[in-house]
């Protein structure tokens, strides 16, 4: 079973890193990924809390050495990440892991991301200049992969049962 997880979760790495250049919303100087978002949580539903936070540090570290990130990556992909997996942990749904990415990335990560951006980048922009591109973000990749998850297409991918 462990070599399964490490497999999904390095699959679910790959295709993050790579198609970080293919879509993504630019919002001011940071770049909105909903597909970063719907790996959260297939990652948290299908692998658990733990590899959630690390494949999203993991797409994180590779996009910005490969140039097709920026630093705002990590608070969006990892909050949101944890908190998908958490809620899915406790009440196993779907709809409840895409909450609690939508929360942690939206709200959350939006925050972090504005104060890293003023204290590491030197932004003047306003909380509200984060939070409603990434909470755009956010929700368009939960639902894509609350589609994904629910359609079964992921069910012989996961090996488990991902249609609650």
């Amino acid at each position: 079973m462990q070599t399964r997880k490490l497999t999904s979760a390095a699959l679910l790495v790959a295709i993050g890193t790579l198609s970080a250049h293919l879509i993504y919303i630019p919002a001011g100087i940071a770049k909105c990924f909903p597909v970063q978002h719907a790996i959260n949580v297939m990652g948290a539903v299908l692998l658990g809390p733990d590899y959630a936070v690390a494949i999203g540090f993991l797409i994180a570290c590779l996009r910005n050495m490969l140039g097709t990130g920026s630093l705002l990556a990590f608070p969006g992909s990892m909050i949101g990440a944890l908190l998908a997996g958490l809620a899915y942990k406790r009440f196993t749904t779907i709809p409840a892991a895409m909450g609690g990415e939508i929360f942690g990335t939206g709200i959350i990560g939006g925050f972090v991301a504005w104060i890293m951006a003023t204290l590491l980048l030197g932004s003047k922009a306003a909380a509200w200049f984060f939070i409603p591109p990434f909470l755009v973000s956010t929700i368009g990749g939960s639902i894509i992969a609350g589609l994904l998850l629910k359609g079964g297409l992921l069910k012989q991918f996961s090996g488990s049962k991902a249609d609650k």
